[in-house]
């Protein structure tokens, strides 16, 4: 019997799902499913259906059969760009008031508890202050009822843990809530920065626990069974429980799977990579068949985290930007995500008379083709507790099918809330978009092109007035604009990618390239990339062309590339990294740093077996903890040494980093 992989992507827009035969690496069968914001599992269980059904051109398989499923997601990236989750309690050991401040934990998380107090280690492990426990106990009576999960970092908690894990200890027993300690998120020593990780690790995790409760049960609707793992940022794999608690990891998971995705789909290892999807563009570069990580830890939300993350380069500018007009009447592409108005009408086709009747009025319409509604799978959910009485007063008018702005905007007030309830994701705009234009232009028909048409139209009617009977002469010369604006956007970013160089915003030479000509004056300007573009997401077929063009290049348009996160969760590997640092106490002896207390040893080649050998260990244990079945375990020794000194006489320091990558395991 096969045992078949899932892997499913939770987009902006679409929830993908893809059906891998891994004994065979192929592709069985793919579906997508409109995302169903207000409950995730509904988007969930179609997309699992056309996938198992039989109705995708694949056989129909049943849920016994599966042996995995994999997760990508942008969850846990979009709450913390969006300032969302829970309330949290930070507890910080040793920290100095000018370490508080420089971990940021007030602006990142503004509603946190927190709290300073004695404890803490020095650099060699040793502890500098006994563990103020009465003051944490304190601090738990006054919160306990208020957080709902907590955050603790100690000063050089990476070369002794053990203040953490009491600390931890203490608030499991007494509170029953999740604890983040910030020692098993990072292994650098720069502990305001493990602490913000901490902090935001917290706050996200009932946010990722839904999600995983979510997906469980649109499996449990097939019959699925089968373990279920997350993808994280680096790209690589983590059983669903390891994640529950650590969902920072999954930053950026949603762009590193389509990086796997890329590179099995296309069969390449060196070549840049172009995901466009709904809200963004992610554009990275692999060499040797990896994608180049991070050092420094990802970005998210403007705060720097220690999370090791695919180095990505993300545009918000995707098929479902919206599209704005500025003074002079240019078109230009906002960042923010929009519904568009031909996939809506698609699903209320009573929208499209309203919109004539829009263009008809000669006084014109407020807001002309835009529209209000509840995120899709909604239902009767109740609003969020912590909603302002303007805020809920203001969702209780927007239904759960498509309102015209101008109907239910009476002011400042409106608008602001308006913001703030889609920037929640309580509230969905829709608008015209990208997708419309290809519609307009016949490079997509999935939706609706008479809605996309009046869409175009009511938005250049903002500028001058139009008729409906100028029709399609009107509504095209606005779909190109629209559609040229997109390539150049992307355009610029795969130059900048790939010659390692920012422009200016108007240098002539970019513009000339990005506008499709091969002429600056009397000077002929070509460019081409020295390494494949490979197109990824659901609009790269309908865009990436004219980029190729212009770029003098045939960009690599995998097939099944509009659900290569899907299948880059499903091919995703388990691999993981174990730190263990020796360093020398002055006296000849050496001390070895890992997860518990430092170990002793009286000579260098003690030490470094020690420390091979409890790297080694180390891996495989955090690579079985993730769901991973390991294949093979490689070490690596970072020394330092004084000159000239023979063997391992001379051993200074030294950092041994242990590798380990292996399948995901198939037992539940």
């Amino acid at each position: 019997m096969t045992a078949y992989t899932i892997g499913i992507d939770t987009g902006g827009t679409y929830t993908d799902a893809a059906l891998m035969d891994p004994a065979a690496r192929r592709l069985v069968a793919k579906a997508k499913a409109l995302t169903t914001k207000g409950d995730l599992s509904v988007g969930v269980n179609e997309a699992l259906a056309g996938i198992l059904s039989g109705s995708n051109g694949g056989p129909a398989i049943p849920g016994s059969d599966i042996g995995m499923v994999a997760l990508s997601t942008t969850l846990a990236t979009n709450a913390i760009v969006e300032g969302h989750g829970a309330p949290v309690g930070v507890v910080l050991a040793g920290f100095g008031a000018r370490m508080v401040e420089k971990a940021g934990i007030s602006e990142a998380v503004p509603d946190a508890r927190l709290i300073s107090l004695a404890g803490g280690h020095d650099h060699a492990g040793t502890e500098r202050e006994d563990l103020d426990l009465e003051a944490l106990d304190a601090f738990l009576d006054e919160t306990a009822e208020t957080v709902e999960a907590y955050a603790v970092a100690a000063h050089y908690s990476v070369r002794n843990p053990a203040h953490e894990h009491r600390m931890r200890d203490l608030i499991r027993d007494r509170t029953g809530k999740p604890v983040t300690i910030s020692s098993e998120l990072a292994e650098a020593l720069d502990a305001p920065r493990r602490a913000l990780t901490a902090a935001l690790n917290a706050r996200i995790i009932s946010r990722i626990v839904a999600l995983i409760d979510a997906v469980r049960r649109g499996m449990a609707g097939h019959g699925i069974e089968a373990p279920l793992m997350i993808v994280k940022g680096d790209g690589t794999l983590a059983a669903s429980d390891h994640v529950a608690e650590r969902p920072i990891e999954t930053t950026l998971s949603g762009p590193a799977a389509s990086v796997i995705g890329a590179k099995f789909l296309s069969g390449l290892s060196d070549f840049v990579i172009a995901d466009i999807g709904g809200t963004t563009t992610d554009v990275a570069t692999l060499k040797g068949g990896w994608p180049r990580l991070n050092r420094e830890g990802s970005v998210v939300g403007g705060w720097r985290t220690m999370v090791r993350a695919v180095d990505m380069r993300t545009l918000g500018l995707g098929g479902d930007s919206e599209v704005a007009m500025d003074g002079p009447g240019d078109v230009y592409l906002k960042p923010n995500r929009v519904a568009p108005v031909s996939m809506i009408a698609s699903v209320w086709p009573d929208i499209i008379p309203r919109m004539q009747a829009m263009l008809a009025d000669p006084q014109g319409t407020r807001y002309g083709g835009r529209f209000a509604l509840r995120p899709l799978g909604t239902g009767s959910a109740a609003a969020p507790a912590d909603l302002s009485k303007e805020d809920k007063a203001f969702l209780d008018v927007v239904p759960d099918r498509p309102v015209p702005l101008h109907e239910i905007l009476n002011g400042l007030a409106d608008q602001r809330a308006l913001a703030r309830l889609s920037g929640r994701g309580l509230v969905q705009v829709a608008a015209f978009t990208p997708s419309d234009a290809a519609h307009i232009l016949d490079m997509q028909n999935q939706w609706s092109r008479p809605a996309a048409v009046l869409a175009s139209l009511l938005l250049k009617r903002s500028r001058r007035m139009i008729r409906e009977d100028e029709g399609d002469a009107e509504a095209r010369a606005f779909a190109a604009e629209t559609v040229d604006a997109l390539v150049k956007a992307s355009g610029r970013i795969l130059v900048e990618t790939l010659s390692g160089e920012t422009f200016g915003s108007d240098d002539p030479v970019l513009r000339t390239v990005l506008s499709g000509g091969t002429r600056l004056n009397d000077l002929d300007v070509v460019f081409r990339p020295s390494i494949p573009i490979v197109g990824v997401g659901g609009p790269a077929p309908v865009f990436y062309p004219e980029i190729g063009r212009r770029l003098n290049t045939d960009i690599v348009l995998p097939e099944a590339a509009d659900v290569a996160n899907a299948v880059g969760a499903a091919v995703a590997l388990v691999k993981v990294q174990a730190v263990v640092e020796i360093t020398t106490n002055g006296r000849g002896g050496f001390r070895i740093h890992h997860d518990g207390d430092p170990l002793r040893a009286t000579s260098p080649g003690d030490a470094l077996e020690q420390a091979r050998s409890l790297a080694h260990q180390t891996a495989r244990h955090r690579a079985e903890a993730l769901g991973g079945a390991p294949d093979r375990i490689d070490v690596h020794v970072e020394r330092i040494d004084i000159p000239d000194s023979p063997g391992d006489t001379g051993l200074i320091a030294a950092t041994i980093i242990a590798e380990c990558w292996g399948r995901p395991s198939t037992e539940a």
